[in-house]
C-alpha cells in the first residue's frame, strides 16, 4: 500500500489499536478479536515477543484485509525489521530520524510521537503526514488536543495514551484524526482468561463512538500532503 492509501484508511476507521501482549499467542488471539469487532487496522508493538513474527503472521493470514503496522519502533534496525515483515505503517513514541529515514526510503508512512508544540514542529519538518501526541492523557486530553489544533491546524494528530470509549468523542469534536488506543480495547487480564468476546465487543462500540462521534470533515478526509524530503 502507498502512504496515501495507508493514511486514507486510518481516517476512514479513525482506530488504531495499540497491542502489546505477553506472548506470541496472545497477540495473535488479540488481533484476532479486534478485526473480528470490525477494526481493520493493528498495530504490533516491539515490546510484543518476536513482534516480526507476529507481524509477518498478521501479513500472511489478513493479507489486504488488514492494514498491519508496526509499534514503539525506535530504531532503523527496528524499522528495517518490520518493514520486511510486510508492516505497512510505522508507529514511534518519540521522534526518530533514522525510523523516519527508513520509511521514507521505502515509501512506507511513519507516524513519529511528540507532546509539545517543539516537538510538533520538529516532526512536520520531517515530513510528517501524522503525528501521534504521546502521552495526550496526562496533559489535557481533549483540551490539549484543541490547543495544539490551533497552531497545527493542517496536521493530523493522533492522541494515544487515556482514550476509551468514554473520551472518544471529546476527542473527536477536538479535532483529532484518528484515535490510538491501548489497554482499554487490548484488556490483558481477558486476553489471558480466553475471553476474546470482550475485545471483540469494546472494537465495536468504538467502531460506533467514532461513527457517531466524528466531525463531518473527518469522515473520510486524509491530511493534505507534506513536501517529500
Amino acid at each position: 500500500m502507498t502512504i496515501d492509501e495507508v493514511t486514507r484508511r486510518i481516517g476512514e476507521i479513525g482506530i488504531i489499536p495499540v497491542v502489546r501482549a505477553a506472548t506470541f499467542d496472545e497477540a495473535r488471539s488479540a488481533v484476532e478479536a479486534i478485526s473480528a469487532g470490525g477494526i481493520l487496522i493493528i498495530e504490533i508493538t516491539m515490546t510484543v515477543p518476536n513482534a516480526s513474527a507476529v507481524i509477518r503472521d498478521v501479513v500472511r493470514k489478513y493479507g489486504g484485509r488488514l492494514v498491519t503496522g508496526a509499534g514503539t519502533v525506535a530504531t532503523a534496525a527496528s524499522a528495517e525489521a518490520c518493514l520486511d515483515a510486510g508492516a505497512e505503517f510505522l508507529v514511534s513514541p518519540g521522534i526518530s530520524l533514522p525510523v523516519l529515514r527508513a520509511a521514507q526510503a521505502r515509501g512506507k508512512l511513519a507516524i513519529p510521537g511528540a507532546l509539545t508544540p517543539t516537538e510538533v514542529m520538529l516532526a512536520q519538518s520531517e515530513g510528517a503526514r501524522l503525528v501521534k501526541i504521546f502521552l495526550c492523557g496526562n496533559v489535557g486530553g481533549p483540551k490539549y488536543i484543541k490547543a495544539l489544533r490551533a497552531p497545527f491546524p493542517d496536521l493530523a494528530l493522533i492522541p494515544t495514551g487515556g482514550v476509551n470509549l468514554a473520551n472518544v468523542a471529546e476527542y473527536m469534536s477536538a479535532g483529532s484524526f484518528a484515535l490510538g488506543v491501548g489497554a482499554d480495547l487490548v484488556d490483558t487480564m481477558a486476553l489471558r482468561q480466553g475471553n476474546v468476546q470482550k475485545i471483540t465487543e469494546t472494537a465495536k462500540a468504538l467502531i460506533e463512538a467514532i461513527r457517531t462521534a466524528r466531525r463531518p470533515e473527518y469522515s473520510l478526509a486524509a491530511p493534505p500532503s507534506q513536501p517529500a524530503r
